[in-house]
């Protein structure tokens, strides 16, 4: 998959990021929580957009892979990544 958004967007209420990603036939809507980037790519309690699309930025690679395998595992839904997603093993 292919991560189509030129620029993610932040939530107004500044509680998540979404993204899209897109496969071979669908677009996927994704979106990861703050609190997922604060705990697991070291964003700032009191971060703001441009901090939080920094940290995102940083950690795509790694959020995008993590969305793909949730997007495998339920196929056509949509995503949300929290911090659960990110703990090892998963």
């Amino acid at each position: 998959m292919d991560m189509i958004d030129l620029m993610p967007d932040v939530a107004t209420d500044r509680y998540e990021i979404s993204f899209r990603l897109a496969g071979q036939c669908s677009e996927v809507a994704c979106v990861i929580t703050r609190e997922a980037l604060e705990a697991q790519f070291w964003l700032p309690g009191d971060a703001d957009q441009v901090r939080m699309l920094k940290a995102f930025a940083d950690g795509r690679p790694r959020i995008v892979a993590v969305a793909e395998r949730k997007i495998r595992l339920h196929p056509g839904k949509p995503v949300r990544l929290t911090t659960w997603d990110f703990e090892a093993g998963r």
